[in-house]
């Protein structure tokens, strides 16, 4: 059976599947679930039927728990439904889930599988959520990419209907619902042909109704609680054979393999690695590298994870296999082990086979798991003595759990294009990407993206990682090594390692309206470097200067989409250009027609604005500037807090963390905060930059009401009354003006441009006659941060008329919320900081 073939990430694909059979959702939003729910209220009210013939009944809640009990009381009544959830979302289902399960409703939850909020809160995915939900009575089915997603979710609700056992059917959060990827869609026709119509004539007979009622939901004494709690036992045990069904007749549709436990592999190998989830694909890639040297490795991507079946599991194992290891992306502090290396173990040891079992977790938080992980996992399992209850992807220095990674091939297949592009959150970097994938999704056969965000929301960086060919793409981790680069923020190139992300001979684009001349001064001496010494073709455009002149401020995306089709070549201009601007028209058709003129204009300035660098001979020798920031006091930020916890704090964890190094901190550095405790204040010291344009303050137009200071959302523009001596010591360059009305003190307005966020409320506020706020390049104003801390570390605060509950006198008073990650312009971080001034 053909199917069609269209890019979307995994929730779209489980949502395709689980609109099919639903008759009702139960919805709540909850990252990173919520765009489940999001489609199928959308194409529910857009008119588009199930396999029934009917649009899907939704029914949002004001909690998870509401939308358990809405899945509970529908499926009671006799409605197939449907819920999506994660987290600590599906946490508050699990009273429902025990019910739902106990009394053989066949409703199936779909989870965008994340971590639990423990010592933090995580975002981000691992298995912690499913695996607090294996004991509910759910079947737990596991897909590992957005096509299995599709697949094995249609399969979740064929087998439920079936079986009568509701199914849990996950996938990794961010990993799978968020990556998209070229895949093949159901036709609801052929979906439809598979259901057992029968079994939904019954499901439906057995509903509550008054007119035949029954009684259901009673309270039982000992003496039958028991024996009716093992009356369940036969449905549990005929549903993996109903899902092995169900997989045969999907596996005869569209010519796949999948099995309750699929091998891959070596047939005789003698390692193999057991996980579930995303890790597989990366896994198989691994496998391939290894089996085509020569060595006997494996692996068992686990499907049907409840009901367990040994059995399968163990006709899955080549006869040669002698060790095993186990893969869980999940915590359980004080046990033997975690679940599924639990699991696994028990059925080995139950046979007759000889297999040394040995387990470790990975990729907790979304953590990346490389192939050099993976390798590293193999290799302890093939060491005399193989580590149990190990770490990877960590280096854990107090409790030594983590297994060294001394290899790190690359295993990507040959034929496959890498690209990576940095962006400013709210830039419209990511969704150009999610664009420009599906371009190049419509004349390469495979395609790839995913986009790794940070924690600072609009204001936070962003990273697309893309990649497509003619062959598999099964690389589920990040782009480290990419054909294409693309900078969309110039102030990030003193900040993280971008242009060594370049492969020789690759192609580096750079977002900035620095001439060719001031490129040699601005970028850092290793980034020189490796441009020179490899080869690398090097380009800007500025789109900084297209957004301004065309009317689209900072959303450069188009500009820079645009670029990066003339430079790669990847699909013809023209037909780039055409899909685009189809792409624009979805996307902005209904803002009017002016705003699709603008991004029009954008996609022709970023082909003609691109500019390649000749590289100057000197860069390939270029030295280092400076080698000891975090040590050097003369560097703003660093010279200290006076509180040693914090200063341990930020030179300790934040630094690299905001230089993206975070993944090189070992477990050591968070044994004094093992319960999560932070130090307060260490958003002062990020000092990020990723403004383009900040406000220059002009103390002759300024009137001295203070309404930019009440507006900034992040407190970093702020007034200041200076007496004779703190005037005199001040910085030179400190810009001030005699107080109004007079008084004995000097007034300036403090402008912290590294903290700045670019908003440029503050000069939109200024009701000056002439502006005494104006918004200039962030490098033209550097020098007002050493103004701005020698201001808010040596000025006190003095007693005047200006009465506190003022907006002037407000002002004046220090903010004990600054800094913070809110997105540009945010309109309730103002109200907040204010709260703390009065």
């Amino acid at each position: 059976m053909a199917r069609k073939m269209k890019t979307m990430d995994g929730n779209t694909a489980a949502a395709h599947a689980a609109y099919a059979f639903t008759d009702v959702a139960g919805i709540y939003p909850i990252t990173p679930s919520s765009p489940m729910a999001d489609y199928v209220d959308k194409w529910s009210a857009a008119g588009t039927t199930n396999i029934f013939g009917q649009q899907v009944k939704v029914s949002e809640m004001q909690s998870e728990a509401g939308a358990a009990g809405v899945v509970h009381g529908s499926l009671a009544a006799g409605a197939l439904t449907t819920t999506f959830t994660a987290s600590q979302g599906l946490l508050l289902m699990i009273p429902n889930m025990y019910k739902i399960a106990g009394e053989l409703l066949p409703g199936v939850f779909h989870v965008s599988a994340r971590a639990l909020a423990s010592h933090a809160l995580s975002i981000f995915g691992d298995h912690s959520d499913v695996m607090a939900c294996r004991q509910t009575g759910f079947a737990m089915l596991a897909s590992t990419n957005p096509q299995e997603a599709m697949d094995l979710g249609a399969i979740a609700h064929l087998a439920a209907i079936k079986g009568r056992v509701p199914f849990l059917h996950f996938f990794d959060g961010f990993r799978t619902s968020h990556e998209m990827q070229n895949i093949e869609i159901w036709d609801y026709k052929d979906l439809a042909e598979m259901v057992d119509m029968d079994a939904v004539k019954a499901f439906r007979a057995r509903a509550l109704n008054p007119e035949h009622p029954v009684l259901r939901g009673t309270a039982q004494n000992p003496d039958i609680f028991f024996q009716a709690r093992e009356a369940c036992n036969p449905y549990y045990n005929a549903l993996p054979e109903i899902v092995e069904e169900y997989m045969a007749k999907v596996n005869a549709k569209i010519g796949t393999n999948y099995q309750l436990f699929n091998y891959y592999g070596a047939e005789d190998a003698e390692t193999v690695i057991i996980a579930m989830g995303s890790v597989n694909d990366a896994a198989e890639e691994v496998i391939d590298y290894l089996t085509a040297k020569g060595e006997k490795v494996g692996l068992v991507k686990v499907r049907l994870y409840r009901p367990f079946r040994a059995d399968k599991l163990l006709a899955a194992i080549p006869a040669t296999v002698k060790t095993i290891a186990v893969l869980d992306r999940t915590k359980e502090p004080g046990a033997l082990g975690e679940p599924l290396f639990l699991d696994v173990q028990a059925a080995v040891a139950a046979s007759d086979r000889k297999i040394n079992v040995i387990g470790g977790r990975y990729g907790l938080g979304s953590k990346d798991v490389t192939p050099g992980c993976l390798v590293s996992v193999i290799r302890n399992a093939q060491s005399a003595e193989p580590k149990n209850g190990f770490t990877v992807g960590i280096e854990d220095d107090v409790t030594f759990l983590s297994l060294p990674i001394d290899e790190n091939p690359d295993v990507t297949p040959a034929g496959i294009v890498s690209c990576k592009f940095w962006g400013l959150g709210s830039d419209g970097t990511v969704g150009a990407n999610k664009n420009s994938i599906k371009i190049i999704g419509g004349v390469k056969k495979y395609a790839q993206a995913y986009f790794e965000y940070d924690s600072k929301k609009s204001g936070g960086l962003t990273i697309s990682h893309l990649r497509f060919g003619d062959v598999p793409i099964k690389s589920t981790y990040y782009v480290t090594k990419a054909d294409f680069v693309a900078c969309h923020n110039p102030a990030y190139m003193g900040q993280y390692e971008i242009a060594q992300d370049v492969k020789p001979g690759g192609s580096f684009l750079l977002n900035t309206h620095w001439t060719d001349e001031e490129l040699s001064e601005h970028l850092p001496a290793a980034a020189k470097r490796h441009i020179a010494q490899n080869n690398i073709k090097f380009y800007t455009v500025d789109g900084f200067k297209a957004g301004r002149e065309i009317g689209l401020g900072t959303r450069i995306n188009t500009v820079l989409q645009s670029a990066f089709f003339k430079i790669t070549g990847i699909v013809p201009l023209d037909k780039a250009i055409e899909d685009m601007k189809k792409f624009i028209q979805i996307s902005y058709g209904r803002k009017g027609e002016e705003i699709v003129n603008m991004n029009y204009a954008a996609v022709d300035a970023g082909v003609n604005m691109v500019h390649e660098v000749t590289i100057p001979a000197d860069w390939a020798t270029a030295e280092d500037a400076c080698t000891a920031c975090s040590d050097c006091s003369s560097c703003s930020g660093c010279a200290g807090s006076g509180r040693p916890e914090l200063d341990k704090f930020v030179k300790e964890i934040l630094q690299p963390v905001n230089k993206h190094l975070g993944d090189r901190l070992p477990v050591s550095t968070f044994a004094d905060m093992a319960d999560g405790t932070f130090p307060q204040g260490s958003a002062a010291f990020e000092k990020r930059g990723v403004a383009v344009d900040v406000p220059e303050w002009d103390p002759e137009k300024c009137i001295q009401c203070n309404q930019c200071s009440l507006i900034c959302p992040h407190a970093v523009v702020r007034p200041y009354l200076l007496n004779a001596d703190e005037a005199a010591n001040a910085p030179a360059g400190t810009k001030m003006a005699d107080m109004k009305p007079k008084g004995e003190y000097k007034f300036a307005m403090g402008v912290s441009v590294l903290d700045c966020v670019g908003c440029g409320l503050c000069a939109k506020v200024c009701p000056a006659k002439e502006k005494a706020l104006v918004m200039k390049p962030l490098e033209s104003q550097a020098s007002q941060q050493a103004s701005y801390d020698y201001l808010a570390a040596t000025v006190t605060e003095k007693e005047t008329n200006f009465k506190p509950e003022t907006v002037k006198g407000s002002q004046f008073k220090q903010p004990l919320l600054e800094f913070s990650g809110a997105c540009p312009g945010c309109g309730e971080t103002a109200y907040a900081k204010l709260i703390t001034q009065l």
